[in-house]
């Protein structure tokens, strides 16, 4: 869908209707990006459920590495999906997230599942060190080389506290597959501070894990309360998209449906009311015409009385002393007192 911006006015170039007179729209791109001491596997109860919903979905490998290479090549996935998407992140996959949608016009929502949600200046140690979990004593550290000369350290979750701290609602049987198939992360991956937070700019939804015991549930609802994201609460392990993959795929469904609206909904903001005859008092007074009030104003051309009139009803905010006009038909207005801003207009 394009989006076009005027002088005065944000309008929506809707896609041509179809014949049985709805109209064709596109459903934004899905992707999930899961985080440390996992894979994308992790995702797929809910890829299964988006999929038969109709949407595209991806869930790219995290080379967990640290925040800024990882955040990085997430931005170049992105960069390679054509209209809108919804980013969504699990764990550690919530700070890329927040990073590499920085920027991109076509990211319209952000997702957060038991996850990171970093503000400028933040890393994931820092978090922690505010809401401690037990994650802390649940890791063990394991020198790595790489080519070039790189070397550091990764973190690996013990095989015997894995079930309890990290899945601990998922049969024992799975977590003794994940704690021999966990893929670990950096050390950078939580010691790097974020330099942007997305989070700031686009609409995000967050599902706070109440049993989580790898990142602090009041950890969760501190960073969606600062966000003032859309939150819901689960009784769910840290993984709650492979424990409860129908709640996660709802919360996704939220966001994917306030992504499918029309890129201008919301900036059309046409104020009527009583402003302009206000002003028009103050010219009186200031002329020496008195407390007197004006006569009539001018009827507003036919062509704006129709621009007012096609703006759809959850697209426009009224003045806070304006009255709706009751349902049926209505006399012509002596007044109109419609005043148009400039708005900003994106589209995909």
């Amino acid at each position: 869908m394009a989006a076009a911006c005027g002088m005065a006015l944000c309008t929506t170039v809707a896609a041509p209707a179809a014949a049985d007179g709805g109209t064709t729209t596109t459903k934004p791109t899905i992707v999930l990006v899961h985080g440390a001491f996992a894979d994308a596997s992790s995702w797929n109860g809910v890829v299964e459920r988006l999929e038969r919903r109709g949407y595209t979905v991806i869930a790219p490998a995290n080379p967990l590495r640290g925040l800024y290479n990882d955040s990085t090549y997430i931005a170049s996935i992105l960069d390679s999906i054509k209209g809108p998407i919804v980013l969504v992140g699990h764990s550690y996959g919530g700070a890329l997230i927040s990073s590499a949608a920085a920027g991109n016009p076509r990211v319209k929502s952000l997702v957060y599942v038991s996850a990171l949600m970093p503000d400028v200046g933040e890393s994931g140690m820092s978090l922690a060190a505010r809401f401690p979990s037990e994650l802390g004593t649940a890791t063990k550290s394991v020198p790595y080389r790489a080519g070039g000369g790189v070397s550091g350290t990764d973190l690996y979750l013990k095989p015997d506290r894995l079930h309890q701290v990290f899945a601990a609602d998922l049969p024992q049987s799975t977590t003794r597959v994940l704690a021999v198939t966990q893929r670990p992360a950096a050390t950078t991956a939580f010691s790097q501070k974020a330099k942007v937070a997305a989070w700031k700019h686009i609409p995000s939804w967050f599902l706070v894990a109440k049993q989580d015991k790898t990142i602090n549930p009041d950890q969760e609802r501190f960073e969606a309360k600062r966000a003032g994201s859309h939150t819901v609460e689960i009784d769910s392990s840290h993984v709650a998209m492979m424990a409860h993959p129908e709640a996660v795929t709802d919360l996704v469904l939220q966001a994917a449906a306030a992504a499918d609206r029309p890129a201008c909904a919301g900036r059309h903001r046409f104020r009527t009311g009583g402003d302009r005859n206000r002003r028009h008092r103050r010219r009186l007074v200031d002329r020496g015409g008195g407390n007197s009030p004006p006569g009539p104003l001018p009827e507003a051309p036919r062509a704006l009385t129709a621009l007012r009139d096609s703006v759809p009803s959850c697209a426009v905010r009224h003045h806070p002393h304006h009255r709706p006009r009751p349902a049926g038909p209505h006399p012509p207005p002596q007044r109109l007192n419609v005043r148009l801003e400039k708005a900003p207009c994106t589209g995909s």
